[in-house]
């Protein structure tokens, strides 16, 4: 009694927080697992309903209720937007869709700050909320009461309409049967703009509702984000009630915890995360409905449609002429067929940008050549990602992981003296190569959306880590100060940015020539057999689990030497450096690569930096918003990335280019036999 006394005003501070969550994860789970749409910018609408309500916000009733009304309304309308920006994806998974709303959660985090300001928002309220009561002896804020009681009515009113009227009925049925519900005259489209509506609406009732509590201010979209994914992954999607109970279980974690057990708090919430999703079963979870059987072409698809009669070649009389047959085996060489000069022709990309590479310091300013050295950096982490995402079949949130662990050990070996960069290279890569092998026992059972889960888990729980081990990390302040990294033994540190920058390039060339002569030796062979007839590979006796495993520990590696050249082109590390944003970056560069291009990868990396640092830099302050403009474009115009640029008019692409990998529906996907 003694212990529930002491803390009791964090274990009702838990309820509240938890009540909070639940209604964002509500909304967060009609949009995921009735629509069908994994929507990383849930956190936004949240920013959105608390931006609005503190603006409206006086001190008054009205200006409560407008506020909240306001909040409400906007939130909503975003949902319905959202909706339409969603609906060509249909089709192509939630790995694109992961992807497209992180950026308009870019676009509208910077918008909200243009007009609102950077600076945490106060929330001004009635004086008779503004106030404290008393609570079994103890002093309470009088607003968390009745938000905990607003909260449940929240909770009770949805749950009655989801589960005892006829539109909560057409709901459930857009999520089960869709062909169904279209039978009995429902549009399921109409169904799924209302349903991301009104996920919009509950995150912006939640926003106006919990500004008090978790004030509008920077980071509080991408928290709020992640707690409700931990939400929803515990909880699942079927029951509200299950829902219920694990949203005010982490509130309890959150506030409750923190007060008894700090040291462990920050790790429960995500390593409970990625237990659940381990040990939860396909079946356990509805799938998700999609609007069309039948996406349709891409926009590219459509323009080269549209081009491709003017630019074949025509007669005298205008007829379009078929090509003879060395033109053709010429064309089809490029694409699919081998020709005396294929192997040329394939390798003119590589050996082309390699060039390109070498001339850089000769052009280049200092910080421009820097900002090259980075890109080459996040390149291999890029490739890391498309070894995982496009070749294993495996998409992943949560590369930055090993990255971390190669960046950390490079910087804490220099500090120790090792400044050898070849020593620093290897020992970097091994670190990472077991930390992979480590988590990869439970990454390589899943598949799907449950690998973006478990990934963004092991992602969060690596952050989590770093911020807590300040001996080995530097927490918050990050590490700086120790001295340069030498090329060879017994040379000087490197200081110049052209040094450095050649360095960085001479890794990065052996490791990506590495990484293609595996990719394309019989092992390689193999890894794109287990991902692309897996059922096959198994009734031949190949060991798929051990294949995944393996290319799993390989990319980790190549991910901790990409984090070993981030510290040596920097000179300083922070958490900022590894943190979900830059996982988020990686994946979009193996995207707009082409999934399974290393090379594709690569300059999508280069890419993303000129966009983030150079570019920005003409729009000072805007560089979210560029950022988030270019996962848009990539998303929707290059669905095969840069190589799918070149692939015919009526076909999906050139050989050995995926689409996207297609996850299974939910969280709740389990291994595969």
């Amino acid at each position: 009694m003694e212990l529930l006394d002491a803390h009791f005003v964090p274990a009702v501070d838990g309820v509240a927080y938890g009540l909070l969550l639940f209604v964002v994860a509500a909304g967060l789970s009609l949009a995921f697992g009735t629509a069908g749409v994994l929507n990383l910018s849930h956190g936004t609408l949240y920013a959105i309903g608390a931006y609005t309500a503190a603006g409206l916000s006086d001190g008054t009733w009205g200006g409560l209720l407008l506020g909240l009304g306001g909040g409400t309304a906007a939130a909503c309308a975003a949902g319905a937007a959202l909706s339409a920006a969603t609906l060509p994806l249909a089709g192509r998974g939630h790995l694109a869709q992961a992807l497209l709303t992180f950026g308009l959660a870019l676009i509208g985090g910077d918008l909200l700050i243009q007009l609102f300001g950077a600076d945490e928002l106060p929330v001004h309220l009635p004086v008779a909320l503004d106030s404290s009561v008393t609570l079994l002896d103890h002093r309470y804020p009088a607003y968390r009461l009745v938000f905990i009681v607003v909260a449940l009515l929240l909770a009770a009113t949805g749950t009655w309409v989801l589960t005892r009227t006829r539109m909560g009925a057409a709901v459930r049925a857009s999520a089960d049967d869709p062909q169904m519900l279209a039978a009995t005259g429902h549009n399921p489209r109409t169904v799924h703009t209302g349903v991301l509506a009104a996920a919009g609406a509950l995150a912006g009732a939640a926003g106006a509702l919990g500004a008090p509590i978790i004030g509008p201010g920077p980071g509080t979209s991408e928290n709020v984000l992640m707690m409700s994914l931990v939400v929803i992954v515990l909880g699942g999607l079927r029951s509200l009630w299950a829902t219920f109970a694990a949203a005010v279980a982490l509130g309890e974690v959150q506030t409750l915890g923190v007060a008894v057990v700090p040291g462990l708090a920050p790790y429960l919430l995500f390593a409970a995360m990625a237990a659940v999703l381990v040990s939860r079963s396909r079946s356990a979870q509805p799938a998700p409905a999609h609007i069309a059987d039948d996406p349709g072409p891409d926009l590219m698809d459509r323009l080269r449609h549209r081009l491709a009669p003017r630019l074949r070649p025509v007669g005298r009389k205008g007829a379009a002429q078929p090509a003879t047959p060395g033109q053709g085996a010429g064309v089809r060489a490029g694409i699919s067929g081998p020709h005396r000069g294929a192997g040329w022709k394939r390798a003119a990309p590589s050996l082309t940008l390699l060039g390109l590479l070498v001339a850089l310091p000769g052009v280049l300013d200092p910080y421009s050549i820097s900002l090259a050295g980075s890109a080459l950096a996040l390149g291999l982490l890029a490739v890391s990602v498309t070894v995982i995402t496009g070749h294993a079949g495996l998409p992943t949130l949560g590369q930055t992981a090993p990255f971390a662990v190669g960046a950390y050990a490079t910087a804490n070996l220099a500090a120790a003296g090792w400044t050898a960069g070849p020593v620093q290279i290897v020992l970097s890569a091994l670190a990472a190569a077991v930390f992979s092998v480590l988590t990869g026992a439970v990454v390589v059972r899943a598949r799907g959306t449950t690998v973006l889960m478990i990934t963004l888990a092991v992602g969060e729980l690596t952050g989590a880590a770093v911020n807590q081990f300040t001996s080995f990390t530097g927490g918050a302040d990050g590490l700086v100060g120790f001295p340069p990294t030498r090329a060879l033994w017994g040379g000087e540190g490197m200081t110049e940015e052209s040094e450095l920058y050649i360095y960085t390039l001479v890794v990065a060339v052996v490791a990506v020539a590495v990484t293609l002569l595996v990719l394309r030796s019989p092992a390689g062979k193999l890894l794109a057999g287990a991902r692309s007839a897996e059922d096959r590979m198994r009734a031949s006796g190949h060991p798929v689990a051990r294949y995944l495993l393996v290319a799993h520990l390989c990319a980790g590696a190549l991910a901790g030497v990409g984090g070993s050249l981030t510290v040596t082109v920097q000179q300083y590390l922070s958490p900022a450096d590894v943190g979900f944003e830059i996982a988020a970056f990686a994946l979009l560069a193996a995207v707009i690569g082409g999934t399974t291009s290393v090379i594709g990868a690569l300059a999508g990396a280069g890419l993303i930096v000129i966009t983030r640092d150079w570019v920005a830099g003409w729009w000072p302050g805007h560089g979210e918003l560029l950022l988030g403009a270019l996962f848009v474009v990539a998303v929707y115009l290059l669905p095969r990335g840069l190589v799918g640029l070149r692939a015919a008019p009526g076909r999906s692409g050139p050989p050995g280019d995926a689409r996207l990998p297609v996850p299974s529906s939910s969280p709740g996907g389990g291994p595969r036999r």
